[in-house]
């Protein structure tokens, strides 16, 4: 298992896309949690496999309709934490 932190920017508040982003990441079977932060921008923490973090950051690229994403910044985590399943966080 590995963990990242992808803060996503751009249109990605306000547009549904926490909603958007657990739904990717339950598809994928992908745990963790993602919230909105101050700056506007959206933060997830993810714990996968390479193969399904890669998927998810894919689909979090591509965003949900009505959002635009501008920027993803990955941050690899070490330790992993531990998490179960996927939770959305205000």
């Amino acid at each position: 298992m590995e963990a990242v932190r992808i803060l996503v920017r751009g249109r990605v508040q306000g547009v549904g896309y926490r909603v958007f982003a657990a739904r990717e990441a339950r598809r994928l079977g992908v745990r963790g949690t993602v919230r909105n932060r101050a700056d506007g921008s959206v933060e997830v923490v993810a714990v996968a496999d390479a193969a399904a973090l890669a998927a998810l950051r894919a689909r979090l690229a591509a965003g949900p309709p009505g959002g635009r994403v501008e920027q993803l910044e990955d941050q690899r985590l070490d330790p992993v934490p531990s998490c179960e399943g996927f939770e959305i966080r205000p």
